[in-house]
């Protein structure tokens, strides 16, 4: 497998659902979409769920030596901090509301856990694992009711959102 393929989890903060609504899933989705089209990354998997997002993905050449991830993370948490400000959810925003001096709120954990993906059997699982999360959480029985994930492009070979690579074609 191509090196630099990672499996990717990003946790809202204290494990609150910060991103139930699904405005907010649509701040993940249109951040990965403009990561793809700006040639940033491939995108091979996701899933955004209540609380967290797991990501299967790759940093194209000329982004190798940047923090992709940090983009990710800054980017989205302004994004949905200007949506509940501009939504009228300052209550929900006080519980973002950081102790530490280099920032106003925090939206999510530090150190988001990522992995490498040394061969197909590995990223194989985690496609498997992205994809059964929603059912394993209750929020579906089958993993093709739940919207924001890459299911459908793997198993149904519908493209919804436009921009994710089949894993397979960068072995």
């Amino acid at each position: 497998m191509k090196p630099g393929i990672e499996f990717f989890t990003a946790t809202c903060l204290n494990w609150q659902s910060l991103l139930r609504e699904d405005s907010r899933k649509n701040i993940v989705m249109d951040s990965l979409k403009f990561l793809v089209e700006d040639g940033r990354i491939w995108l091979y998997g996701f899933v955004v769920m209540p609380n967290h997002v797991h990501l299967l993905w790759c940093k194209r050449d000329k982004w190798v030596d940047k923090n992709i991830q940090q983009q990710f993370l800054k980017y989205t948490a302004q994004q949905i901090k200007f949506d509940m400000i501009n939504n009228q959810k300052l209550d929900e925003l006080e519980l973002y509301r950081s102790t530490q001096s280099d920032r106003e709120f925090h939206f999510w954990e530090r150190r988001p856990y990522k992995a490498t993906m040394f061969n197909r059997k590995v990223a194989d699982q985690k496609i498997d694992y992205i994809h059964y999360n929603p059912v394993k959480a209750g929020l579906c029985t089958d993993p093709e009711e739940y919207k924001y994930s890459s299911f459908s492009f793997y198993e149904l070979n519908e493209d919804q959102w436009g921009f994710l690579t089949h894993y397979a074609d960068h072995l």
